[in-house]
Order: C-alpha cells, then structure tokens, then sequence
C-alpha cells in the first residue's frame, strides 16, 4: 500500500508542476519570449531580464500560484479529516459553519479593527485578522462539533442544521457590519466574502506554510487512525487509538488553517467537499490513501480555479470562490443523491 501511495503521489505531485509551470504563462502580462528560456532567465539570469518582467514574475504570478498551492492543499486536508471524524461526506469547513464563522471574525477585524487594536499589543497588529479569523472558526466547529455529537455519535441531520444556523447567525451579523462599513471598509468585505488571491504576497505565503507545516505535522499521518474510527469510536479505542485526542487537534488544526486561509483569501468554499469525494470514488474510504493525496489533489484544484478566474475575463478576474462553488455545488447534489439512494 506504501508503494501505490508513493507512486499516486509522484504522479500528482508532476501534474501540480507542470500546471505551476503553465500559470506562470498565462495572464494578461506576457514574458519577453513567453516560453520556458523566459522563465530560466528570471530564475538563473534575473539581472539581465527587464524590470517589469521581474516585478510579475516575483511579486505577482509566483506569490498567488504559492499562496494557492498552500490554501487549496490546508482546506483539502482539513475537509477530508472533517469527513472521517464525523464519519460523513457531507462535513466540511464551508458547509457546517466554520468558514462563515472565520469570515464574521474577519468582518469584525475589518470594521472595528481600530478599536481592538487599542488593546492588544502592538507586535501583534499584522496578525490580527489571522488570530481572529483562528478564533472564529474555532468557536464555530467547538459549537458545531458539541451540538452534533452524543455519547461519540454524531447524528449527522444536527449536524448540518447547526451549520445552516451558524451560517445564518454568522451571515446576518456580516451583514450588520457591512451596513455599518464605510467605503473602504465595505470594499475589503466584499474581498473577503466572494474569495481572491489576488492580495498574494511572500509574507503572507510565509505564514501559510507555517500554519500548514503545523497542521500537517498532526493531521496528514492520522489516516489509519480515521480508518479505525470509521469502524466505530470504541473499537478504535481498543485497537489503542487515542481517539478523543485525534478529535481535538483535527477540531484545532481544521480551524486555524481555515481561518489562516480565510484571512488572506476570503471565503472560498467546496474545496474541502471536492476533493475527498473525488478521492473517495477512486480509494473508497481508505483514508491511510485518501489524506495524503488529498494534499496535493486540492492544490491542483485551487491553482486550476485560480487560473482560470484571471484569465476567463482578462483583464478583470472572477472571484475564485464563485468558481470553487460552481465546481462544488453539482458534487454537492451527487452527495445528496447517492446518500438518499442508500436510505
């Protein structure tokens, strides 16, 4: 199983780069040459490429095709250990309340910023609305999690009424805060609410891939864990699990990547949907499979989305969470189908 592993992942890990490599040509902008000798020149030759080629280059195609490389890789991985903790497709960050909860922090942060600002020491000013969108999540799958789960069954029907009620109470409080926005303010929310990466930058790409690094660290080995958990909380307690541990740093780990991810990128939902379900089709529930690939499958995803929402309308761009929901709802409705087939 090590092996097929080894090579599904080579395999995907070539596809993401050689789709790295063409989003590097496409764009409004193009390259003296637009070929691969362009892009040795501006990564072993940069002194002797012009400056408008560097400046895109460096400072805005590489950043956004790293920052989506990390996002789409963190909500993936946290949807799919969502999925098996819960021991349902349909749990994801978007879908039970945690992204809208992210994103009502992220709303505060934006809007009355000034005022928390005030309290808070000031070498934590830059990350603020990362610690708030963490917090956001965290407070909504903590609710979502407690609500949903009896005696360590989760009854999956409380379980997307708590989502559809957090993201309804989140929802209408976002909207009070957009009403209550200046212009500014109301511009920066409505990044947050519709999803870009066009805000890329290598600080930020920093503190994703620390954030990822983190969570993975605790989350991307804990495959044979979730696959004993599918088989019932209690046996996997006695195969020597630890299975409440696995459920708090999969709740903990879930909700600072999304809200990291959240806080530099908006609202960009179905990804942590997408993937493992598609996965799922191929290695059925074999998350010992499932988790590692699903890594590098929502990288593809997202990057692919992010292209085309920049390029689709050149020179304007679609909000790429527009195009995560196209591409998520209709894998949605196949759930919904297949589940109500099994009733």
């Amino acid at each position: 199983m090590q092996r097929r592993l080894t090579v599904y992942l080579v395999l995907l890990l070539i596809l993401l780069l050689l789709l790295s490599i063409g989003s590097l040509f496409i764009g409004v902008y193009q390259f003296e040459g637009n070929d691969f000798r362009a892009i040795y020149d501006l990564i072993f030759k940069n002194q002797s490429v012009n400056t408008s080629d560097y400046y895109v280059f460096y400072n805005i195609r590489l950043p956004r095709i790293v920052l989506a490389i990390l996002i789409g890789s963190g909500l993936a991985v946290s949807g799919t250990c969502l999925q098996g903790m819960f021991k349902n497709p349909l749990a994801s960050p978007d879908l039970i309340g945690i992204t809208s909860g992210a994103v009502l922090f992220a709303a505060v942060t934006i809007v009355l910023g000034s005022t928390i600002k005030a309290y808070i020491p000031e070498g934590l000013h830059y990350s603020l609305l990362s610690i708030m969108s963490f917090i956001g999540a965290l407070i909504t799958m903590s609710f979502v999690y407690k609500m949903s789960t009896v005696d360590g069954r989760t009854n999956i029907v409380v379980l997307l009424l708590s989502g559809v009620a957090i993201t309804a109470l989140t929802g209408a409080a976002t909207g009070l805060l957009i009403y209550l926005s200046t212009e500014e303010e109301l511009r920066d929310l409505t990044f947050w609410t519709l999803g870009s990466l066009a805000g890329a930058n290598w600080t930020k790409n920093l503190i994703m891939a620390i954030v990822i690094l983190i969570s993975f660290s605790f989350l991307i080995n804990k495959g044979k864990a979730l696959n004993a958990m599918m088989l019932g909380e209690k046996d996997a307690e006695h195969l020597g699990i630890p299975v409440e541990r696995i459920k708090r740093r999969i709740v903990i780990f879930s909700a600072l990547t999304v809200g990291t991810a959240v806080a530099f990128a908006g609202t960009i939902g179905f990804v942590g949907l997408i993937v493992p379900y598609i996965l799922r089709l191929i290695f059925k529930s074999n998350y010992y499979l499932i988790l590692p690939l699903s890594a590098v499958l929502g990288s593809i995803l997202l990057l692919t989305a992010d292209t085309i929402s920049r390029t689709i309308v050149a020179p304007s761009e679609v909000p790429i969470g527009i195009l995560t929901a196209i591409m998520g709802a209709p894998v949605f409705i196949a759930i919904l189908i297949r589940f109500k087939k099994s009733l």
